[in-house]
């Protein structure tokens, strides 16, 4: 008989304001910690800068009226695995645009994804229904 080992998880549902992105941002560090990556090795520096760029993207640009943002972060296979980093917002209609080009170097903004992609082996967005998007990014565990 084969016994399969239940992922660590954890979500949270957060309001679609600044001060919920900063949350979302030092949760993750907490949570990381309670597993075992303590706040000052790579894995939750990472998972830190991703989860921060992913939440102010959902404060910025998927918030809707009275709706928040959901943070979920799940390992998968703990010993040399995956953090998967997902942030749910309220605004589908507003999806990220894939990095192919270089941002402006005087603009103040359009660096995250960048980030994103510099430190996740993958990343991407996908449908939440009725109206809202998942954009999620795996990390290594390593």
């Amino acid at each position: 008989m084969k016994t399969q080992i239940s992922p660590l998880r954890f979500s949270q549902l957060l309001s679609a304001t600044p001060r919920g992105a900063r949350l979302a941002r030092l949760l993750t560090v907490q949570q990381l910690g309670a597993w075992g990556w303590p706040p000052a090795c790579a894995v939750s520096e990472s998972a830190a800068l991703v989860v921060a760029e992913l939440a102010a993207n959902a404060v910025t640009h998927g918030r809707a009226q009275g709706r928040g943002f959901r943070l979920t972060l799940t390992v998968e296979a703990s010993d040399s695995g995956t953090l998967r980093v997902e942030v749910t917002d309220a605004r589908g209609d507003r999806v990220p645009r894939s990095c192919t080009t270089a941002p402006d170097p005087t603009a103040d903004s359009g660096r995250g994804l960048l980030l994103v992609e510099a430190l996740a082996t993958r990343w991407g967005w996908e449908p939440w229904p009725p109206s809202g998007k998942t954009v999620w990014a795996c990390l290594p565990l390593s």
